[in-house]
């Protein structure tokens, strides 16, 4: 089901023996557009430290009650190699992060998740593979991983300014998710003054690039487009129905034709 980034935030995470705080943000990958990281806010129980719980560890949660299963005890995640709150995470993080639970690593495959479309395929449970350490080609591969992340926050991708193939046209306000694969399918944007406020949705196979200095998200899309495409009501879910009506105005392959 899609759901929307916004709607998530503030679950709180529930480890197998005991809460470890709430869900504050998402880490996608800037590449391939999929959540990598829910970020926890663990300050009553973890002061100082950027708790990262991978879509892999988490169970299906309880949508009345606003809770999330992570199939992970406390004294696990607590064990995980520390991250500080300002340091980017670096490939070369990652490896000790996923080297940490045994787990094989997503980009090691053709599949959104390594060999597959969904994080659970990516799951070992306990007991957890003995951690060996890596071969000395390994290590040096790693050694040589730039520190520079290749991870953003979805709050610090909220406000980037739209830029249409003809100017700007509205800023990104949210983003919707599939909460089996953590894809992001669209970003919502909020047209404010250009528009009188319409929210319509872009997907990220529209957009050309991301300027992250300069804070904008060029779509390949002309402001007439934006303009005219089907409104995004932010009080019903997104159906498919809606989706095939928006990238048929567009002139767009349907993604869930080709997945």
């Amino acid at each position: 089901m899609l759901r929307t980034i916004s709607g998530l935030i503030g679950y709180v995470l529930e480890a197998e023996d005991g809460d470890i705080g709430q869900c504050a943000d998402f880490l996608f990958d800037q590449d391939g557009w999929t959540i990598r990281y829910m970020v926890a806010d663990t300050r009553r129980w973890l002061p100082g430290r950027k708790v990262l719980v991978s879509p892999i560890a988490l169970g299906r949660p309880d949508w009345e009650s606003r809770r999330f299963p992570v199939k992970l005890t406390r004294e696990q995640i607590e064990a995980s190699p520390p991250l500080d709150e300002q340091a980017p995470v670096s490939r070369r993080y990652e490896r000790r992060w996923y080297q940490h639970f045994g787990w094989p690593y997503y980009w090691g495959g053709d599949g959104m998740w390594g060999a597959g479309p969904y994080p659970s395929g990516l799951w070992v449970g306990p007991p957890y593979p003995a951690r060996t350490a890596p071969s000395a080609s390994q290590a040096t591969a790693a050694g040589d991983e730039p520190e520079e992340g290749h991870l953003r926050s979805v709050r610090e991708v909220q406000g980037y300014a739209i830029h249409a193939i003809d100017g700007d046209i509205g800023e990104v306000v949210d983003f919707i998710v599939d909460d089996l694969t953590w894809s992001i399918r669209y970003l919502v944007v909020d047209t404010g003054t250009w528009l009188s406020g319409r929210q319509v949705l872009i997907a990220p196979a529209w957009v050309d690039a991301v300027g992250w200095t300069g804070k904008k998200v060029a779509v390949d899309l002309t402001s007439d487009d934006i303009k005219n495409s089907p409104e995004y009501d932010t009080s019903r879910p997104v159906s498919r129905e809606y989706e095939a009506a928006l990238h048929d105005h567009y002139n767009r392959p349907k993604y869930w034709e080709h997945d």
